[in-house]
């Protein structure tokens, strides 16, 4: 029943009184719960809510049933009214109180009526009021914070407390103003933590606290605050370096003062505090270690004293760094300079430096001869540098000085005698000009040595030696002997054989001397067959300086012996062996002439006489041999029972004591007349015919594909050509250009400018001459005022080079600067400079301003001086990526003399020419690779440079190499350093010095020219012999022809000019009607056929001779042999077998020819296609879509021409990309908003009769104005918008 009754009044009567939240459930329990709210601080007895109603309890029966509040109250805030059901507030309420931090706050009351019992939930929520201020802990906050301290540091702040909940709880910081800090508020869960952040850095010099206040605000209306003070200490940080009172020191300090004398005190003050601003020195920089030892620093005062010996030749100044460093952490420091000069004393003697050319003097020496070089040095300076020398008295020699200062030469004042007095003690006295002055003294011993005034003799001359062939190689052949009746190294000879250029130089070779003993060996076996007599000197030479020396001519005899075999010269096989075939004929008669044996034995006389004898037929009754002659001969006709093949041995021997002999083989075949013959010719024809048929064919085809090659190469290359004036037309379609460009040099060359159009150039860039694609002509729109004062300046750099190109001509000149006017201007005034010689002339003009105008002018010539501003360019060897390299490939079988490009016994430079040659043949020894490094200078003056403090032993440069001395020779002829460091090998100074106080001088230097004089003999380069002789043997076929080149002699000369010019003239010649020799050329030719009356051998002498005032000459000799032609004793068989073989190779070349010329044919095609494909019109479609396009481009270049205005589009180029000339892909031609023809005239008329009128042209120029944004070509997709992907 109880439980029907709550659900009935439930649902009966449930309502919500003004500021309450009711909650009745409507469900079968118990009891329900109500909920009520109210805010904290009301009035005690203030209404809550009528709960009795709220229940649907009688009210009239609350006071029987016991209705009370039973649990839920603290302190009894509420009460309920018996009499009417409210429920009111009983005690004050405070929700920090009830609640602490707990939201929402909620009271639950349980309240009970009895009779029937029943129990009742009641909610309460108290809600919050702003009725609490934010409250900090403490009233100030003490922060230290370092001034080194980054900015942007945060330190986090105390924070506020408010009890209040929601909306009334702390909202926000705030900060006092100050520049250095700033507040941040960082979320941490529920609470908002403040952060002190250094904005600005700190600098304790200038603020060492700062005080700052803290708001915390909350969100109640009105807002509660409260505050708290934070006070800021800066602490001190290392941040200020120490600072010197002066950054450099200059004192100065008189040399060899005393030790610990004070020389200077270093100052720094540091701005910051404590131990940051407490100063220590020290020395600072990488100083010589012996500064140290010098000078004392004292680390506190910064006092320096001196420490060491002061000496002014050590060291003129001192150059001390000094470093002040504080104590703080890191330390900072400063530096300064002490200059310390130190001022010089005559301390020092003077040094006398002995350069001996030779501890001897040679008895035959002249007066004036240089002995010792005697260089003078005091390391003191001024009065007490300068040094007086002198000689001890009663000497034949004298001290001459030199062009330098303290420099002198010892040379003889008289003649020597070294049998009067062998020996000399010289002593030199230098004295310095000091006070007191300072004097040294030099012994220099000198020994006079004998002359070599005898030469060595011989007993007999000359010498006869008869030797016999055959001899053993490397054994003596023959002992010279000399004497000399000079003592000690002038008597001791040595011998040595003469090797001159000569017709014997060859066989010399072959020969040595014993140098002590004088034994000659013969290295080679001599022939008798070759060589029958020749002739030798050996030279005996004393060691005396200059030697003298005297000759023997030795006359040496060959015996001849029986050492060489008959040889066969036919019959010879292909297989080089004496045996041949022969057909003859079976009907030929009785004495038919076969064939003949041919020998010869090289060996004469009886040795030499050759007999021929059958040793060996099949039919003796046949064939005859003539024992003589060779010759084989039928003996008697054929019949036909004999056979078809007969073979015949031939023996050939000589008459000598120990006769020699060989043999030979002749095969004689019978053939039948006629039919054979017919048949072998028939089928030779039609070989023949088949052969010239294929060879017909293969020319046909092979000059068809050269013509279609040749007609491809002609398109190719008018397709180049053609695309030259699409290129100009295109970027510069007018001269009289108007306008500025993005990224372009403009630059002024007489009355025009120019433009060069293109990418932005990066510095250092190259403008290619004759290069024009890419180039404006500007109006000019400069008025200089130079016109008007007559003063004359250089408008360019002038570079002589330039001017003259080497070249001195005046039209040359004329049409270079006649380029300066406008073709079409016949008014131009520019004048006309003529170069000749190395002169600029020109004319000004002065014109006055009167009518008619008057004018004079005035010739100016201007002198262009030459400087070394041109290295040496390499023009050859030149390799494709511009280096100065190459490769030279010669066959190895070249002989000396041939011109070609690192062995210095192979390869010779001439100085002058350039010309590398070969000095000798190659060997099969040498490498098959050699590599040269020509360094190609001019005459300026050679300098090196280097630093100081350079190491010992440090490479500075290879004088000798740079001055092209030979560096073999360098030892003999005692090259080195006698004065001073700056003496240039042809440059010197003459100084002229006053004997005034002090002494006045001045110099000259003197550059000293060599000319060229005839001073160098042709040098042979081929024919050369193995021994160095200028003679050569040279074998030709008698058969040869009028005109057939025997060999060619080489030959240069060191000289230059007309001195270097050589003429080559037959000087000796055994018959004038064989051999022509070319004057300019040194080919040997014949004149004509040899006949067999003609010697088999032939002497030639040619003289070679230069150009000069006093010609030099050399001799070459070229012996000629004749020799058998192999070729005439060969068969018909053998001839027709070689035409065959030469014809294969004719149809072989042939086919090779065709398939290389249609592989450059069909290459040719290729490019064709691949250049006519690679115009493609899809790189401009992608990049503008529409050729009316009106607006800039970003990345962009615009420039005008004439009427038109042009734009290169693309991508950004990088700094010195290159526009390629031809290329318009990227090319727009953008619509003209110039309004150049936007002008109109304005016509004035009056009123009279006639009436009059004049007009007046009016020009408008529309300016433009940035009124058009860029519109985006690329990326663009398909709806429009300027987006795209990749």
């Amino acid at each position: 029943m109880m439980r029907q009754e709550g659900q009935s009044r439930g649902l009966q009567g449930c309502w919500v009184a003004v500021s309450v939240s009711l909650m009745l459930g409507c469900f079968p329990i118990v009891s329900a719960q109500i909920k009520y709210s109210i805010p904290e601080e009301v009035k005690v007895g203030s209404v809550v809510g009528n709960i009795a109603k709220d229940l649907g309890l009688d009210v009239n029966t609350l006071g029987e049933r016991r209705f009370r509040i039973v649990s839920g109250i603290r302190d009894g805030q509420f009460d309920v009214n018996q009499n009417n059901g409210v429920m009111y507030v009983h005690q004050n309420i405070d929700r920090e109180t009830l609640c602490e931090n707990i939201s929402p706050c909620l009271v639950n009351l349980k309240l009970v009526a009895e009779n029937p019992m029943e129990i009742h939930y009641v909610a309460i929520e108290i809600s919050d009021i702003n009725d609490n201020a934010p409250t900090f802990q403490e009233n100030e906050k003490k922060i230290e914070i370092a001034e080194s301290t980054q900015t942007g540091r945060r330190f986090q702040l105390p924070t506020a407390r408010d009890p209040d909940a929601a909306v009334n709880t702390i909202r926000v910081y705030k900060l006092s103003q100050n520049e250095h800090f700033g507040l941040q508020i960082r979320d941490r869960g529920n609470d908002k933590v403040p952060h002190l952040v250094l904005q600005k850095p700190l600098d304790r010099e200038k603020h060492n606290d700062h005080t700052l206040i803290l708001t915390a605000l909350d969100g109640g209306n009105p807002p509660r605050s409260g505050t708290l003070n934070v006070a800021i200490t800066v602490l001190d940080s290392n941040d200020n370096h120490p600072v010197f009172t002066q950054e450099v020191y200059s004192v100065i300090l008189p040399e060899n003062v005393k030790r610990d004398t004070r020389v200077i005190t270093v100052n720094a003050t540091d701005l910051d505090i404590g131990l940051n601003a407490e100063i220590e020195y020290f020395f600072g920089g990488e100083h010589d270690p012996q500064v140290h030892e010098m000078f004392s620093l004292d680390k506190v005062s910064g006092e320096i004293r001196v420490k060491g010996v002061i000496d002014f030749e050590k060291y003129e100044v001192y150059k001390l760094e000094i470093r002040a460093n504080d104590k703080g952490t890191p330390p900072l420091g400063a530096d300064c300079t002490v200059l310390i000069k130190v001022l010089d004393e005559n301390d020092n003697k003077p040094e006398i430096e002995v350069t001996s050319l030779s501890k001897q003097v040679s008895e035959s020496s002249r007066p004036g001869a240089v002995v010792s070089l005697i260089s003078v040095t005091d390391q003191d300076s001024g009065l007490n540098g300068k040094v007086i020398c002198s000689l001890s008295d009663n000497l034949p020699f004298d001290l001459k000085p030199s062009f330098q200062d303290n420099m002198y030469s010892l040379v003889l004042k008289q003649n020597l005698d070294r049998e009067s007095v062998s020996h000399y003690d010289i002593t030199i006295t230098a004295t310095d000009s000091g006070q007191p002055p300072l004097s040294t003294f030099k012994t220099l011993s000198i020994d006079v040595s004998d002359t070599n005034d005898n030469a060595p003799q011989f007993l007999n001359n000359p010498i006869e030696l008869y030797l016999t062939e055959n001899n053993v190689p490397g054994n003596p052949i023959y002992s010279v002997s000399a004497s000399d009746n000079d003592l000690d190294e002038n008597s001791a000879v040595s011998y040595h054989l003469v090797r001159e250029e000569g017709s014997q130089s060859k066989i010399i070779a072959f020969l040595n001397v014993n140098s002590e003993n004088g034994e000659i060996y013969a290295l080679k076996s001599f022939d008798f067959e070759t060589l029958k007599t020749f002739q030798f000197q050996v030279v005996a030479t004393d060691s005396g300086t200059p030697s003298l020396s005297s000759n023997v001519t030795v006359n040496v005899f060959i015996l001849d012996q029986n050492d060489n075999a008959p040889v066969i010269l036919y019959p010879l096989s292909s297989n080089g062996s004496a045996e041949g075939v022969e057909e003859i004929p079976r009907n030929v008669n009785a004495g038919h002439l076969v064939t003949k044996v041919r020998a010869y034995d090289a060996d004469i006389g009886y040795n030499g006489w050759l007999l021929f004898s059958l040793q060996e037929v099949t039919d003796h009754s046949l064939f005859g041999l003539d024992r003589y002659t060779g010759q084989i001969r039928t003996l008697r006709s054929f019949t036909e029972t004999d056979e078809a093949e007969h073979k015949l041995v031939i023996m050939v021997k000589d008459n000598g004591n120990v006769s020699l002999s060989a043999t030979a083989t002749v095969i004689v075949k019978l053939v039948e007349p006629k039919e054979a013959f017919a048949a072998s010719d028939v089928k030779s024809a039609a070989t023949e015919n088949q052969e010239d048929n294929v060879t017909f064919y293969l020319m046909i085809t092979l000059g068809a594909v050269s013509v279609l090659f040749i007609i491809s190469i002609i398109v190719l290359i008018a397709m180049q050509c053609s695309k030259s004036t699409d290129y100009n037309s295109k970027y510069l379609q007018e001269p009289n250009y108007d306008g500025t460009l993005c990224h372009s040099i403009q630059y002024r060359s007489g009355d025009k400018r120019y433009m060069l159009v293109g990418p932005r150039m990066s510095i250092g860039s190259t403008i290619v001459p004759g290069s024009h694609a890419n180039t404006l002509v500007l109006p000019d729109r400069r008025r200089t005022s130079e016109e008007d004062n007559g003063d004359l300046y250089v408008v360019r750099k002038i570079d002589r080079e330039e001017l003259c190109r080497g070249s001195g001509k005046r039209n040359r000149g004329l049409r270079l600067l006649n380029k300066l006017c406008p073709e079409d201007d016949f008014n131009c005034t520019l004048p006309v400079i003529l170069i000749l010689d190395l002169i600029l002339y020109f004319q000004v003009v002065a014109t006055d301003s009167g009518t008619p105008s008057l004018s004079s002018n005035v010739t100016v010539n201007v002198f262009i001086l030459d400087q070394n501003d041109n290295a040496p360019v390499i023009l050859y060897p030149l390799s494709s990526n511009g280096s100065a390299e190459g490769v030279e490939e010669i066959p190895r079988n070249v002989n000396a003399g041939h011109l070609e490009v690192t062995d210095h016994s192979l390869f010779g430079l001439d100085r002058y020419t350039g010309q590398i040659r070969t000095l000798r043949s190659f060997t099969e020894t040498d490498e098959a690779e050699h590599k040269l490094v020509i360094l190609v200078k001019d005459n300026a003056q050679i300098k090196y440079s280097t630093s100081e403090g350079v190491k010992v032993g440090a490479v500075i440069g290879n004088v000798a190499k740079d001055l092209g001395l030979d560096v073999s020779t360098l030892t003999s002829r005692r090259f080195r350093i006698v004065s001073g460091a700056h003496g240039a090998l042809f440059e010197f100074q003459v100084v002229a010095t006053d004997s005034g106080t002090p002494s006045l001088s001045s110099n000259v230097t003197v550059n000293v020219f060599i000319l060229d004089q005839n001073d160098n003999a042709p040098v042979i380069l081929y024919p050369l012999s193995s021994n160095g002789s200028a003679e050569g043997v040279e074998e030709i076929p008698r058969n040869v022809n009028a005109g057939h080149l025997v060999t060619k002699v080489r030959a240069y000369d060191a000289d230059i000019g007309y001195n270097g010019w050589l003429l080559f003239s037959l000087q000796e010649v055994t018959d004038h009607s064989l051999f022509g020799l070319d004057r300019y050329t040194g080919q040997i030719r014949t004149l004509r056929s040899f006949t067999e009356t003609d010697e088999a051998e032939h002497k030639l002498v040619i003289l070679v001779k230069d150009n000069g005032n006093v010609s030099l000459s050399a001799t070459a000799t070229v012996i000629v042999k004749l020799v058998e032609p192999k070729e005439a004793f060969a068969a018909s068989d053998v001839k027709s077998a070689a035409k065959d073989e030469e014809d294969n190779n004719v149809i072989f070349y042939l086919m090779i020819t065709l398939g290389a010329v249609s592989v450059l044919f069909i290459i040719s095609i290729i490019v064709l296609i691949a250049m006519q494909c690679s115009k493609s019109t899809d790189e401009m479609s992608k990049y503008l879509q529409e050729t009316n396009y009106d607006g800039t481009l970003c990345h962009s270049i615009q420039y005008r021409s004439g009427d038109k205005r042009y734009m290169l589009v693309g991508p950004r180029m990088s700094i010195g990309s290159t526009i390629v000339p031809g290329s318009h892909a990227n090319t727009l031609v953008l619509p003209d908003r110039r309004r150049t023809s936007e002008e109109f005239q304005v016509v004035a008329t009056d009123s009279g009769t006639p009436s009059l009128s004049s007009n007046v042209t009016v020009n408008v120029f529309i300016l433009d104005q940035n009124d058009n944004a860029p519109v985006i070509l690329y990326p663009l997709s398909s709806n429009g918008s300027a987006e795209g992907s990749y």
